[in-house]
């Protein structure tokens, strides 16, 4: 097979790159990729770290004769992919394909609405006003828009939301920038290409559009590769659902007020309405102090005797400047596009509030007097009724000063099954983490998928030799007031053995905040996420030499340090959701009601996925060392953590402090005793 040999000893792939290792796990997983690309079939395939899936996918995918379009987890994973990995394997294979780079619009530049920023009173202060100036400069020169190639804006800048434009506030053709549209030549050059990498988010995005009857943004293909692809179903739950927040709302008054200086005496009609509008916002988020940060619908109405009315008042000034804007919608594209998204976010309100009956019903006379407002329909309210308990869940989220009302669904696999179903292409799921306890079916539930085909291929590394597990004894359980002071009392010696290059990982910000500030002073360098921007972090964590890191979530997964730099990695906790998630209580709700066991259906095997990921930043190449300090009492207390383990690397396993300070001291290496 032209896989087989490719990936070979003497094959292209050695003959061409630098460094490049035949491994057998990387040969087996390319194989079964490309047999499932000619049958146009199905493959969830675990492949562990260092087993090589990169090129183990790029090369069938480039030798099918098939158009096939890869998908990453995240943007960073996606420019990698493109800039570094695919243009090597291509060259190596002499083949002339053409590639193509596809991101969700939000990253590239909006001339339009660029040129709405320069007038606008929209900047907070200088540095925004210096930064602008910079966008406005390398919008000149770029070729592609993609906001990546501008280093120094960070990803959560408020100047992204300016100079990019969104589904609903783009313009379409009717945009005076129509034919230089970044946009729409990335989208013209992916159409073109035999390979494009996309990212997830797009992925689904093109999903859901589908399934609203609207077309599609990717080209059709052949074949699919998700890679990461155990985070697909908490994704495509975002993507099925809908959502309406102050953010959006306040993004769509600025547009407002921008597109007054399109029609002249537009300001006066306007202004008022978006006043109302803005002071709808303030009031319903400041009744919203003392209730958790997410919730349900249910929740947030019993929450203040005025909310309902709160929300009734924000549905009618949505309404309000509807009406305002009506009269415009034909003198300019902008006023038509604010309009459109007016009726899309107060449609979306209205069908949220479906959730507690009679909310937001109107009269006869409301309803004559209201011609902007979403419509509603009888028989939609019934089905909307039996779903909202059965099959998705209404919420809230609160931020510091905006909210979101939201709607979910609770099981994504039929949505998922429908798309591929729909594609007749082959389908490959693959990542380092997809199996709970050696078992792929959860993950292969969660997709969609019925008795697909798998592969579950071990980390080549010799985890027993380059790595040793450490459960600190002693420790309290979890829910014990004093645990995370307990924990850095524990890690210290640890730290204090590695001299340093260590990541702690946190399962709350409040344990991570306690933990830095029990740190704080020590003979390391602290780096805590939360005070710089991740990258920034993590560049500033590796240039340190003994730094130790501390982080949440984002931390747990897409960090890669390899090397001497990292040596140690601290699980505080094991990872389950935050029990006060109302998505995930509805999830759980709905496995009770078919009879299951939801702490062992749901809560253990994402838990458990979460926990492989978190481990996996330890090691990363096959000269890596490392101790993994697991300081969760559950993994050998509890029968559930038996799932835990077995879906661990095989580490060898100690509860002596003085094995760890062996593995850190090149001199003496005596044989670890084990846990059980």
């Amino acid at each position: 097979m032209l896989t087989a040999r490719a990936l070979d000893e003497g094959g292209a792939l050695a003959n061409a790159i630098p460094g490049y290792a035949p491994r057998p796990a990387q040969q087996r997983l390319g194989v079964a990729i490309a047999e499932t690309m000619a049958e146009r079939g199905a493959l969830v395939a675990e492949a562990g770290t260092g087993t090589g899936k990169t090129y183990a996918y790029l090369v069938p995918a480039l030798l099918s004769g098939q158009r096939v379009i890869v998908s990453t987890g995240t943007k960073a994973l996606q420019d990698q992919l493109y800039h570094r990995d695919l243009p090597k394997v291509r060259e190596a294979l002499g083949l002339g394909l053409r590639t193509a780079l596809l991101k969700g619009r939000s990253n590239y530049l909006c001339l339009q609405r660029t040129e709405l920023a320069k007038g606008a009173p929209v900047f907070s202060g200088r540095e925004q006003i210096a930064q602008f100036e910079r966008i406005v400069q390398w919008s000149k020169r770029t070729r592609r828009g993609d906001l990546a190639e501008i280093e120094d804006l960070p990803e959560d800048s408020p100047l992204r939301g300016l100079v990019t434009s969104t589904v609903e506030n783009c313009l379409g053709s009717e945009c005076p920038f129509w034919q230089d549209c970044f946009v729409v030549k990335a989208r013209a050059e992916a159409q073109a290409a035999d390979l494009v990498v996309i990212n997830h988010h797009l992925l689904l995005a093109d999903l859901a559009i589908k399934e609203e009857g609207f077309g599609e943004i990717l080209p059709g293909a052949s074949a699919f590769v998700l890679d990461e692809a155990h985070q697909l179903p908490d994704l495509a739950s975002q993507f099925f659902g809908e959502s309406v927040s102050a953010r959006m709302l306040i993004d769509l008054t600025r547009d407002a007020i921008g597109a007054c200086g399109k029609v002249a005496g537009s300001l006066a009609a306007v202004s008022p309405a978006v006043r109302e509008l803005e002071a709808a916002i303030r009031l319903l988020r400041a009744q919203c102090e003392g209730l958790p940060q997410r919730g349900t619908l249910a929740l947030l109405l019993d929450h203040h005797a005025d909310m309902p009315a709160l929300v009734r008042t924000l549905d009618a000034a949505m309404a309000g400047l509807a009406a305002a804007v009506a009269p415009m919608k034909e003198a300019a594209p902008e006023f038509a596009a604010v309009l459109t998204r007016l009726e899309l976010f107060q449609k979306r309100l209205r069908t949220w509030a479906e959730g507690a009956p009679g909310l937001l019903e109107m009269d006869a006379g409301d309803e004559a007097s209201n011609e902007h407002a979403a419509p509603t329909d009888g028989a939609e309210d019934d089905d909307r009724a039996d779903t909202a308990s059965h099959g998705e869940v209404r919420w809230f989220e609160l931020t510091q000063r905006g909210f979101a009302f939201s709607i979910t669904p609770l099981d994504v696999a039929g949505p998922l099954r429908r798309y591929r179903e729909q594609s007749k292409a082959a389908w490959i799921f693959t990542s380092a983490t997809l199996a709970v306890g050696g078992d792929l079916k959860h993950i292969a539930w969660k997709l969609g998928l019925h008795e697909p085909r798998t592969l579950l291929e071990q980390s080549p590394f010799d985890w027993k030799t380059q790595s040793l597990a450490y459960f600190p004894p002693g420790l309290p359980e979890p829910s014990s007031r004093d645990y995370t002071e307990r924990v850095v009392a524990a890690v210290r010696p640890v730290l204090e053995a590695s001299k340093g290059r260590a990541f702690l990982l946190f399962t709350s910000h409040r344990a991570l905040r306690e933990a830095a500030a029990l740190l704080a002073g020590g003979p390391w360098p602290l780096f805590v996420q939360g005070t710089a921007p991740r990258l920034q972090l993590i560049e500033q964590f590796r240039a340190s030499g003994n730094g130790v890191l501390l982080g949440a979530a984002s931390f747990w997964e897409g960090v890669d340090v390899a090397g001497d730099a990292l040596s140690v990695v601290v699980i505080d906790k094991l990872p389950f959701a935050a029990p006060d998630d109302p998505v995930l209580e509805a999830r759980l709700e709905a496995v009770r009601r078919r009879g299951g066991n939801p702490f062992l259906a749901e809560q253990v095997p994402t838990a458990a996925i979460a926990l492989k990921q978190g481990v996996g930043r330890l090691i990363r190449r096959h000269d890596d060392r490392g101790v993994l300090v697991l300081c969760d009492p559950r993994l050998v207390s509890k029968p559930y953590g038996r799932v835990f383990m077995a879906s661990l690397p095989p580490l060898t396993r100690t509860k002596a402090l003085a094995d760890v300070q062996a593995f850190f001291d090149p001199s003496f290496a005596p044989e670890p005793a084990d846990a059980d």
